[in-house]
This record gives structure tokens, C-alpha cells and sequence, in this order.
């Protein structure tokens, strides 16, 4: 079974993290919410609170497929400050293993010089942050082993093209049909 740790910092988008974790698991995804502080409760943008998984000195990032960074406000650049957080998205990058950033978190990957020509998309305003990318308007792109989404209205076409890189493309088909997605 393929894993995925979405890693949640204070302030993060509660659809953008929530949204692909839903959809990933009923796609047969193993799913851990990881919270990169020293507490399991985790504040979103607009106040939900939720209980990650597991904290991030708990996690074996190793096993993993797929780290996924939702944006949000303080939420990514909370993640942007959290330097083992860094080790572990360096490490999957250079290991050819996959990373997914939305919203304002693709400038996580881009500050740790991870976008470097390729194309990526982000939410208005953040691109000058996405150093050495080619951005798009897309409200997703994917290049190579690296999937980046605009932001909330992405949300369901970011966790369905998640799914089919993961799993597969009719996979994904079956999930969003059941969702009535489609």
C-alpha cells in the first residue's frame, strides 16, 4: 500500500490538506497527518482544529511516497521555518520519490531550490518565491516527480491527479465518480 505524510503546521488551509486526504483514502492511499510542531492539535486557517497522526519526530519519512505540503496562511510559511522538515523534502526530492505542494506552499520547494526547471503553479503572489520554476496559471501542474496546485478551488483536481500518479488513472475515475465529482 502506498503512504503519504501531509504535514500540518499552524495556520494551514484546512481544504487543502483535508480535501487530498479524504480523496486519497478512499482511494486505498495509507494517509498520516504529520504536525510539525510538538502538539498533535493543529489550528487551521480559519480555526478547525485537528488531531494529526503523528508528530513529525515520530515519522520514518523513508517509506513514504508522497510528502504533501497544504498552504495557507501562516501555514506555509510555518512550514517554510521548520528546518527538519526541510532534511525530509530534500531527501524524498533527491531519493526520485514524489512531493505535492498547493497554494502558497510550493515557495517551500522553491526556496529549497527544488523547482529548479520546472514548471510549477502557486497561488497569486507567491511566484516570485518559486525560484528557478516557470510558472503556470494552471490549477494544477505536474513536472516530473513534483505536483503543485493553485490553491482551494484546486483542491479536488490536485487529490484526483494525486491519485492516479499513486494509484491509477481509473482509480481515480471510480473515487471522483463516487463522489460525484464528475
Amino acid at each position: 500500500m502506498k503512504r503519504v505524510y501531509v504535514f500540518l503546521a499552524q495556520g494551514f488551509e484546512e481544504m487543502e490538506a483535508l480535501g487530498p486526504v479524504d480523496i486519497l483514502r478512499r482511494g486505498g492511499v495509507e494517509v498520516l497527518t504529520v504536525s510539525i510542531t510538538d502538539c498533535y492539535e493543529v489550528v487551521g486557517a480559519h480555526g478547525v482544529r485537528v488531531m494529526a497522526d503523528r508528530l513529525l519526530g515520530e515519522i520514518d519519512a523513508e517509506g513514504a511516497d508522497l510528502l504533501l505540503l497544504p498552504g495557507g496562511m501562516p501555514g506555509a510559511t510555518n512550514l517554510l521555518d521548520c528546518r527538519p522538515l526541510h532534511r525530509l523534502l530534500t531527501t524524498h526530492h533527491q531519493n526520485g520519490k514524489l512531493l505535492g505542494a498547493i497554494c502558497a506552499a510550493p515557495m517551500v520547494l522553491g526556496q529549497l531550490g527544488l523547482l529548479k526547471g520546472r514548471r510549477a503553479t502557486c497561488y497569486p503572489g507567491f511566484e516570485h518565491l518559486l525560484t528557478g520554476a516557470t510558472t503556470t496559471n494552471e490549477l494544477v501542474t505536474v513536472d516530473g516527480l513534483i505536483v503543485t496546485g493553485k490553491g482551494p478551488a484546486a483542491t479536488f483536481d490536485y487529490g484526483f491527479t494525486l491519485l492516479s500518479m499513486l494509484s491509477s488513472e481509473e482509480k481515480s475515475r471510480e473515487v471522483a465518480q463516487g463522489m460525484m465529482f464528475c
